[in-house]
């Protein structure tokens, strides 16, 4: 049985793999030599739709090996992938450390954040990847990002996840975030002003390099996948459902 998979980070490609998803993240974050690590996010998706991707190739190609072992990845597209897979073919979303750990998100209904406050901090993971304050709620950034006909870029399709906010005043009361707020504090907070106080100004890039300051803790809400005028939620689980669910993934990607 061959499984496809959408990796949104650190790279965009469509791969076709006969390794269940948790393995094929350990094989993707590990390799197949000792001492290879990558931290990767990626969701499996339902194959066949369309003439853009070559499933014929992926059937002929994604096989077993002659000595038995199966195949681990053949890829299909690392180019303009998002904005060719259809909404309705996405399965869950996998979070993968280094160690090679894997963590499963499963979509949920869409809601407004509870914790609203007028902004949001975001990480756009795919096709772009700024980090950015914006005055709209994610479904409303979605649709501001792809279809706003008074913007002069915009982009087919988005991956993006919310980023927790810090108290400004207690940041010890914000949690287990990393380094994140370490630096540059001064700077997200004038950002955050600009979209506050100046009405034209939807949204604000804090910094156009964040990859490598990125980490999972920091997730807020959750990912979000959007085209056209849909989108999907993938709920982040909490400290407290990780060490229930998955405490060893939680251990290793630093929640606790």
């Amino acid at each position: 049985m061959n499984f496809y998979y959408v990796v949104f980070s650190p790279i965009e490609a469509l791969i076709a793999s006969q390794l269940e998803p948790k393995a094929f993240g350990a094989y993707m974050a590990r390799g197949s030599k000792k001492g290879s690590a990558e931290r990767l996010m990626f969701a499996e998706v339902e194959g066949g739709f369309g003439d853009y991707f070559d499933w014929e190739y992926a059937k002929e190609n994604c096989v077993t090996h002659a000595s038995g072992e199966v195949k681990h990845s053949l890829y299909l597209s690392i180019y303009r992938v998002i904005e060719h897979i259809p909404l309705d073919r996405y399965k869950n979303i996998y979070l993968v450390n280094k160690d090679g750990s894997t963590l499963c998100l499963e979509p949920a209904p869409y809601k407004t954040p509870s914790n609203w406050r007028g902004y949001g901090l975001y990480k756009e993971q795919c096709p772009v990847h700024p980090f950015v304050v914006s005055s709209l709620e994610p479904n409303m950034l979605a649709n501001y990002i792809i279809n706003d006909a008074t913007k002069k870029i915009t982009v087919p399709a988005i991956i993006f996840n919310d980023i927790r906010i810090i108290d400004f005043n207690e940041k010890e009361d914000t949690g287990n975030i990393g380094s994140m707020y370490e630096r540059d504090l001064d700077h997200l907070k004038d950002c955050i002003s600009v979209v506050q106080n100046h009405k034209g100004k939807i949204t604000k890039t804090v910094d156009r390099s964040f990859d490598t300051k990125f980490s999972y803790q920091i997730i807020d809400n959750g990912f979000y996948i959007a085209k056209g005028k849909g989108i999907l939620f993938y709920p982040m689980l909490s400290s407290e459902q990780l060490k229930e669910i998955d405490y060893d993934w939680g251990r290793s990607a630093n929640f606790f």
